[in-house]
């Protein structure tokens, strides 16, 4: 199993269970600077999965959980 699929993984679960996060990002592109904040995941999908936080809908991918400055709380 890659680290991306341990990801999605850990996030698929926590989809299921209780999609109320708390994330912190600082990706570049796009621009999305975010600490601490309360979150919600709103779907998971094979390369990509989608949030809302602070009232806007972000899409992600999980590669930028290993190569940005990317945080879920509870997955720690």
């Amino acid at each position: 199993m890659t680290a991306v699929d341990e990801i999605k993984s850990k996030l698929e679960k926590l989809y299921r269970t209780n999609p109320n996060i708390h994330i912190s990002v600082s990706l570049s592109r796009p621009k999305i600077a975010l600490e601490n904040q309360a979150a919600v995941i709103r779907g998971i999908y094979r390369n990509i999965f989608q949030i809302e936080a602070a009232g806007k809908c972000y899409t992600l991918q999980y590669t930028d959980m290993l190569t940005q400055n990317f945080r879920i709380a509870e997955l720690e």
